[in-house]
C-alpha cells in the first residue's frame, strides 16, 4: 500500500511539473514582453558596437549576441516548466519584430531556434536542475543555435576562421549574458519576494 501511495505521489509530482498555471503564463509573458523591448533596443546598439568589433576581427561581433539570448534562460529559471525557455524567447522575438527590427521576419526564426537551444539543455537535466552550471549551459545551447541560424541566413559561405570565431564569441557572450546574468537576475528578483509563488522564489528564500 505504501509503495502504491508513493507511486501515486511521484506521478502527481510529474504531472504538476508539466502543467502550466495561469500565473506561469502571465509571468512568462511579462518576461517575454520585457525582454522583447530589450531585444529591440539591443538591435539599435548592434551596429555601433558590432561593426567596430567586426572590423577589428571578422566574427568578433559574436560577443554582442548574448543580448538576444537571455529571455529563454531567464524564463526557464523563473517558471521551471517544460517549454518555458522556448515560450519566453519566442514571445520576446515576436515583440521586437512587431516594434520593428532590421532583420524583419528572420527575428522570429532566430527566437524559435534560440529558444529551442536553451530548452534542450533544461530537458537534458529533466527540468529538475536550475543551478548556475545548468544556466550557463543553457546560454551555450542558445548561442550554438543562434550561430547555426546566423551562419546559414546572414553569413552564408563564410570561411572556417570566421565560423570558428563567430561561434566561439557567441558562446562566450551566451555564457556571460544569457547564462550568468540571467541566473543572477533570477536570484535578485526572487529575493524581493516577487517569485514567492514559484519554486525559484521559495528556493531562494530557503537559502537566505
Amino acid at each position: 500500500m505504501q509503495t502504491a501511495t508513493a507511486r501515486i505521489g511521484v506521478s502527481a509530482a510529474r504531472s504538476s511539473l508539466g502543467r502550466w498555471r495561469v500565473v506561469d503564463i502571465i509571468v512568462a509573458s511579462v518576461i517575454g514582453v520585457a525582454a522583447g523591448l530589450i531585444f529591440w533596443g539591443w538591435g539599435l546598439a548592434y551596429n555601433p558596437i558590432g561593426t567596430p568589433l567586426e572590423a577589428a576581427l571578422p566574427g568578433l561581433q559574436g560577443l554582442v549576441n548574448g543580448g538576444w539570448l537571455f529571455a529563454g534562460v531567464l524564463g526557464a529559471l523563473v517558471i521551471r516548466k517544460p517549454g518555458a525557455a522556448l515560450y519566453t524567447e519566442l514571445v520576446a522575438a515576436i515583440v521586437s519584430a512587431l516594434i520593428g527590427t532590421q532583420w524583419g521576419p528572420w527575428t522570429l526564426v532566430s527566437g524559435l531556434t534560440q529558444g529551442i537551444g536553451a530548452e534542450i539543455v533544461f530537458a537534458l537535466f529533466l527540468y529538475s536542475s536550475y543551478r548556475l552550471g545548468v544556466a550557463l549551459l543553457a546560454g551555450v545551447g542558445a548561442a550554438v543555435a543562434l550561430s547555426i541560424t546566423d551562419l546559414i541566413v546572414s553569413y552564408p559561405g563564410s570561411d572556417t576562421p570566421f565560423i570558428i570565431i563567430y561561434t566561439v564569441t557567441s558562446i562566450i557572450s551566451g555564457v556571460v549574458i544569457a547564462g550568468l546574468l540571467s541566473w543572477l537576475a533570477m536570484r535578485g528578483i526572487a529575493r524581493t519576494g516577487a517569485l514567492s509563488r514559484f519554486a525559484s522564489g521559495r528556493e531562494s528564500a530557503v537559502r537566505v
